[in-house]
C-alpha cells in the first residue's frame, strides 16, 4: 500500500458519476462514517455547472494524520456509469479497484482491478433504484473494514427523517453492499485512533456562517452564486434558532446597501457573493466606506470574466478587492487558508470592521468552500464579542453628537439612531463632523487623512503576520495565500532533505510588508516564488509592489481546479530545473 505524502497511511476515493446520482450524498455519508471511525480526512467534490448529466466527481482522502491536500491518485473508484471508468482510471494507484455494477456497466475486458456490486439490483429490490449510492456506501465499507454499524449509524442520521420505510430500505441495502464488500477486502493500513468529540465535520462555508453567528452577526442579505450560497443557506437555517435576519436580494446592488442599512441601525451585518456579484458591489463598499459603517463581504472566487467556470476555482479577484471601490479609504482584506482559518478570520473581520468602521473582505474560491474536513472549533465561551457602539441613552456632551468627529485616531464615536437623545446623521458626500455635506478644502484633507491614512496606520500596526515554516535556513522560499495553504506545506515538507520554506498570507491588506521582510532575512539569498490559482501572478506583483522584494518567479494555475498534491510536486521540480535552481 502506497504511503501518504508525508508520513502515516491513508486512502483515496472517488466517487463518480452524472449529476442527479447522489454522488454528494455518498460522499457526505462516506465523511460521517470517517469521523465516526476517528479517521482524519479531506473532501472536495469536481462539479459542472448543470442538474442533470455531466461527469461529477467527490473525493474523499482518509487518513491516520491530518490530511491537508487534495490528491490525483486514487485508491478505490466508486463508478456509478461507464463514462466515470474512462475519466477517471487513469488516476488509479498500481493496486487500485473500481467498484461498478457489471449488469449496467460492462468494462472492456475481465480485470481483477473490477469490483462487481449489483447496485441497481439490490436497489430495485428494495423498492427504489435511487438506493443504489447506499449499496455502493455499504460495500465501500465492507473493503475498508469498517464496520456495519459504524455505518448504519451514519446512514440512520441521514434518513431516519424520512420515514420509517425509507430508513429501513436504505439500511437493508447498506447491509447488502457491506457483506459483498467483506468478501473483497482492501487492505490499505490505517488504523483509527477512535473519535475525537471535540471535532465536528465543517466545509469552507459553512465555516465562515459559523463564524458570522459567532461574531454575533444578526443580518445577511445576498443574491445567491456559487461558490457563496450555501453561506446564506446556513446562515438561513441559523435564522430559525437565533435572532438572525437573512434576506436573498433581487441583486448583488441591493444586498449590499440592505447590509449597510441594517449596519447603520446598529446590527453586525454581512454579505456574501462571488467576483461577478463583488464587482456590482463595489458602488456599494465606497458607500460603506464614507458612511464609515462597519461591513463585512465575503468574496468567494470563481474563474471569470464574466460567468466563466460557475462551478470551478481560481484566485484572480486578489487585485480587484485590494482596490475595489472609488476613491482612497481603508479596508482590510483576509485570505483563509483552511477551514479553521476560515472561521477565525470571520470573526476578526466583524471585530475589525465594527471597531475600525470600514469594510473588511473575506477572500475565499470555490475549492476552500467545498473542502470539508473533521475541525475543532473554540467553544463560544472563549470568543470576545465586544461592540464599539456608544451604550444607550448617552448623549455626547449633552450636545451636538459628531457622528464625524475628527480624533487622533481616525475612529469616531458611533452612535446608534434612537439609543442617544441626539440626531445621528449620515452621508455620501463629504460632509462636516456632525454629517451635513462641505466643500470646504481643509476639512476634506482632514476627512480624508482620517477615513483613509489614520485608519490604515492602525490596521497595518495589527496586520496578522504571515505563517511560516522552515524559513529559516532555506534554500528557496514559497509563498501563496488563501486555499493554496495545505498543498503548499504538505509538498515542501515531502521534499525533505532540501530545506523549502513556506510562507502563507492570510491578510493580504494592508500587506503585512514588515513581517515578509523579516521573515526572508532569515534566508538570505533564496529565491521567492509563489504559488497562485491565476494566470498574472497577482500575489507576486503585490509582494513587489508593497516591499520591493524581488519575486524569482510563480508557479500557476488556472484550469479551473485546485493544485493537488502530485501537481504542484511535478511544477515546482520543473520550475527548479527550468530556471537552474539546485540545491
Amino acid at each position: 500500500m502506497e504511503k501518504g505524502p508525508v508520513m502515516g497511511f491513508d486512502v483515496s476515493i472517488r466517487i463518480a458519476g452524472e449529476a442527479g446520482q447522489g454522488i454528494q450524498t455518498i460522499g457526505a455519508l462516506l465523511c460521517r462514517i470517517a469521523r465516526k471511525s476517528g479517521w482524519e480526512f479531506l473532501a472536495n467534490q469536481d462539479y459542472m455547472s448543470r442538474v442533470r448529466g455531466g461527469n461529477n466527481s467527490y473525493t474523499v482522502i482518509i487518513g491516520d494524520r491530518p490530511v491537508a491536500s487534495m490528491h490525483e491518485r486514487i485508491d478505490l473508484l466508486i463508478a456509478l456509469d461507464a463514462e466515470s471508468i474512462g475519466l477517471h482510471q487513469g488516476a488509479l494507484k498500481p493496486l487500485g479497484r473500481i467498484i461498478l455494477d457489471k449488469e449496467r456497466i460492462s468494462p472492456e475486458k475481465n480485470d481483477p482491478l473490477f469490483v462487481d456490486v449489483a447496485f441497481r439490483k439490490i436497489a430495485l429490490g428494495r423498492g427504489d433504484a435511487r438506493f443504489a449510492g447506499t449499496v455502493a456506501l455499504g460495500a465501500l465499507s465492507g473493503m475498508l473494514g469498517i464496520g456495519l454499524e459504524i455505518a448504519h449509524s451514519a446512514v440512520q442520521e441521514e434518513f431516519a427523517s424520512k420515514g420509517a420505510a425509507v430508513f429501513e430500505a436504505n439500511s437493508a441495502c447498506l447491509r447488502e453492499g457491506h457483506d459483498i464488500g467483506r468478501g473483497k477486502p482492501y487492505d490499505w493500513g490505517g488504523v483509527p485512533s477512535g473519535p475525537d468529540p471535540s471535532k465536528i465535520i465543517c466545509d469552507g462555508n459553512e465555516a465562515v456562517a459559523l463564524g458570522a453567528v459567532y461574531a454575533g452577526c444578526r443580518f445577511h442579505s445576498g443574491y445567491p452564486m456559487t461558490p457563496s450560497t450555501t453561506i446564506m443557506e446556513t446562515l438561513a437555517a441559523f435564522s430559525s434558532e437565533i435572532p438572525l435576519i437573512v434576506e436573498q436580494a433581487e441583486d448583488e446592488i441591493a444586498a449590499i446597501n440592505m447590509a449597510i442599512g441594517a449596519s447603520y441601525t446598529g446590527l453586525r451585518a454581512m454579505t456574501a457573493t462571488s467576483g461577478g456579484g463583488f464587482a456590482l458591489m463595489t458602488e456599494g463598499i465606497s458607500l460603506a466606506a464614507m458612511l464609515e459603517t462597519p461591513l463585512v463581504i465575503v468574496n468567494g472566487q470563481r474563474p471569470g470574466p464574466a460567468t466563466g467556470l460557475p462551478t470551478r476555482t481560481e484566485q484572480a479577484d486578489l487585485d480587484m478587492v485590494v482596490h475595489a471601490g472609488h476613491g482612497e479609504f481603508a479596508r482590510a482584506v483576509y485570505a483563509p487558508g483552511n477551514i479553521t482559518e476560515a472561521f477565525e478570520l470571520t470573526i476578526r473581520a466583524f471585530d475589525v470592521a465594527d471597531r475600525m468602521q470600514i469594510p473588511a473582505i473575506i477572500l475565499t474560491d470555490q475549492y476552500l468552500a467545498d473542502m470539508v474536513a473533521p475541525v475543532c472549533l473554540p467553544p463560544e465561551k472563549d470568543l470576545p464579542r465586544a461592540r464599539h457602539v456608544l451604550p444607550r441613552g448617552i448623549s455626547p456632551d449633552n450636545a451636538i453628537y459628531l457622528r464625524y468627529k475628527l480624533t487622533e485616531t481616525g475612529i469616531s464615536p458611533r452612535a446608534v439612531p434612537s439609543w442617544i437623545s441626539g440626531v445621528v446623521y449620515a452621508d455620501s458626500d463629504e460632509h462636516t463632523e456632525e454629517g451635513h455635506i462641505t466643500e470646504d478644502g481643509a476639512l476634506r484633507t482632514a476627512m480624508v487623512e482620517k477615513r483613509f491614512l489614520k485608519k490604515n496606520a492602525l490596521l497595518s500596526a495589527e496586520a496578522l503576520p504571515p505563517r511560516a515554516k522552515n524559513v529559516s535556513g532555506a534554500q528557496v522560499v514559497v509563498c501563496g495565500f488563501g486555499s493554496t495553504l495545505g498543498v503548499i506545506e504538505e509538498v515542501c515538507e515531502s521534499m525533505a532533505p532540501v530545506k523549502i520554506g513556506c510562507i502563507h498570507f492570510q491578510q493580504v491588506w494592508p500587506f503585512p510588508a514588515a513581517d515578509l521582510a523579516s521573515l526572508l532575512k532569515q534566508a538570505p539569498g533564496a529565491p521567492v516564488i509563489t504559488v497562485e490559482n491565476n494566470a498574472g501572478g497577482q500575489l507576486a506583483k503585490l509582494i513587489r509592489r508593497e516591499t520591493g522584494i524581488a519575486i524569482h518567479g510563480s508557479v500557476l494555475k488556472y484550469d479551473g481546479r485546485p493544485f493537488t498534491f502530485e501537481d504542484l510536486s511535478t511544477r515546482l521540480g520543473e520550475y527548479w530545473r527550468t530556471h537552474g535552481i539546485r540545491f
